[in-house]
């Protein structure tokens, strides 16, 4: 069983963020040349030998599916989470399309009343509905700023938030290692149905490119996988939102934007409403492990 270091998580977490903001940088420039589906199809491929070679030496039993069908619907909620992000970033800047992926920890609290069985309460409806403004602000429906890419954005955060809910009803019976291949197969899977009908010959830059994408997002799931195992995700929180950060810097030295006012005061109602949020978790843990003690 890991030991809890907190400080050690946080670290890996921030360090996760930086490749996370450095392979949607790439994404982001790839996009405009080469399509989606290949690079991203490359991307997978590589997640999926590092996933292979993370099992390797375990027992078969161990990465064995015990829910084979929720396996494959969350592998493919993160691979649509992936395409609809980039579609999405396409023509968003980064800042506005890394914004609205923040839903994401609110669209859980939602997912998890029919999903889930769980009770929600006011203070936790209340946070969403502050989030869900602050995505209206950065969106701006109805207004000249409005992008329809930015439905893109939204649909894939609700895909990884059904991936995240799908991850908590399978955590109890299936180890990380098996959700990490199953992800990497089943995505590597949806994607090489898909590659013959947009493939082209990628030049050695953007072939170069694609791969260094590949190992920035499979490190940053590892280190995600390895943060989560020595601190409780209430904890890390807030510390994946600090993306933002280097999002915007990264956008600022690649493309030359930054985010206007509207996507900063919407990022910061959304980022609060979502700190709120994982502090009621946090505070509903203490409260269900204390009762246990007691019983």
């Amino acid at each position: 069983m890991p030991t809890d270091n907190p400080l050690k998580a946080i670290v890996l977490a921030v360090c996760a963020t930086v490749l996370f903001a450095s392979s949607d940088t790439i994404s982001k420039y790839l996009s405009g040349s080469l399509p989606i589906v290949e690079f991203i199809w490359i991307r997978y491929a590589l997640f999926l030998v590092m996933a292979m070679i993370l099992v390797g030496r375990l027992p078969r039993r161990s990465v064995r599916a015990r829910n084979p069908g929720l396996q494959v619907t969350r592998g493919v909620c993160v691979v649509l989470s992936s395409l609809f992000f980039v579609y999405g970033v396409r023509q968003m800047t980064m800042p506005q399309a890394t914004t609205i992926s923040f839903l994401s920890p609110l669209l859980v609290t939602i997912l998890s009343i029919p999903l889930l069985g769980e009770i929600v309460g006011a203070r936790r409806w209340a946070a969403v509905g502050v989030g869900m403004l602050g995505m209206l602000i950065v969106v701006r429906p109805g207004m000249g700023g409005f992008q329809p890419a930015a439905l893109f954005g939204v649909a894939g955060a609700f895909c990884w938030a059904l991936a995240l809910i799908i991850t908590r009803k399978i955590a109890i019976s299936d180890a990380p290692q098996t959700t990490v291949l199953w992800s990497a197969a089943i995505g590597t899977a949806v994607l090489s149905a898909w590659l013959p009908f947009v493939a082209v010959w990628p030049t050695p830059k953007q072939l170069l490119l694609s791969l260094i994408l590949g190992v920035l997002a499979s490190g940053g799931q590892w280190l995600i996988i390895l943060a989560h195992r020595l601190a409780p995700a209430s904890l890390l929180a807030p510390f994946f939102y600090g993306q933002l950060l280097w999002v915007t810097g990264l956008g600022f030295a690649v493309f030359g934007n930054l985010p206007d006012s509207w996507t900063l005061t919407g990022a910061g109602i959304i980022i609060a409403s979502g700190l709120y949020t994982a502090h009621r978790e946090r505070a509903r843990s203490k409260l269900a492990k204390a009762a246990l003690i007691a019983a």
